[in-house]
This record gives structure tokens, sequence and C-alpha cells, in this order.
């Protein structure tokens, strides 16, 4: 009678070591989507993949927009003529990734430099869904560091 019990066990223990390995998968894959996003966040497409059509980004000057909104500063040239001789390039600190089931929230410090140049730090939140396999950002929040003027 107590034997089915203990049988269950170790299946318990195997299911959830499976579980946290997904989760840290997805922890990983969530991170490296964010630094490759950064990498490219000054080109069209970097913003095309890592958006849900239904985003909800609020900036730090407190203006809500859309991923279309994003999409047009690059339609009408706003991106390449806003930044001469090259435009700012962001870092990633302080990333911290929470998977649950099909949503995640990432929170990290977000350092943008200009002609090599620190020109602001912000706290950034993100939260994700993942749809069909692909990870994707569909709420945002981008907070300025105080002090940084």
């Amino acid at each position: 009678m107590h034997t089915l019990p203990l049988l269950l066990i170790p299946a318990l223990i195997l299911l959830a070591g499976d579980a946290r390995s997904a989760v840290a998968d997805d922890q990983a894959e969530l991170e490296h989507r964010l630094r490759t996003f950064l990498a490219g966040a000054n080109e069209r497409p970097a913003h095309e993949s890592f958006w849900t059509e239904d985003l909800i980004y609020t900036s730090s000057a407190g203006e809500r927009f859309g991923k279309a909104d994003i999409l047009a500063g690059f339609d009408d040239g706003e991106q390449a003529e806003t930044f001469e001789p090259a435009p700012p390039s962001y870092g990633a600190e302080d990333v911290t990734v929470r998977v649950m089931d099909d949503l995640a929230v990432v929170t990290f410090r977000l350092t943008a430099y200009l002609d090599g140049e620190r020109i602001g730090e912000y706290f950034n939140t993100g939260v994700f869904r993942n749809e069909d396999g692909d990870w994707k950002a569909f709420t945002w929040q981008a907070t300025r560091i105080p002090g940084d003027d």
C-alpha cells in the first residue's frame, strides 16, 4: 500500500529536474535574445523580430507607443539622420530573467553610449510571451536612472 507513493517520488524528482532544465534553457535564450536585440537596435530587422504586433512601450519620457510607431521611425529615415557619424550602442547589465510557463519578465540596466561616451542609463523591464516557440516582448517599460543628466 505504501509502495506506490514511494515509486512516484523518483518520477517526480525527474520531472522537476526536466522543468528546471527547460526554465534554464528559456532564461538563457531570453538573455541571448535581449543581447542580440541591443546589438542591432539601430536596425529595423531587430525591432521587427523582437516586438509583438500588440506591443505597449512606455518610454523613459512617459510616452506610450507601439511596434508600428517604432518601425515608422525607420521608414522616415529618422534613425539614420539623427546620429552622425554613428548611432548609439547599448549594453545590458544586471540581467534577471524570470520564466513562468509561456510568459517571462526580463529586467536589466541598459547603458547607452554615443561615440564611446556614456549618455545614459535606464532600468528596463520587458514582459515576453512565447508565440509558437519564439519569445517576443509585448510590454516594455524604460525608466531613466536618477542622476543621469
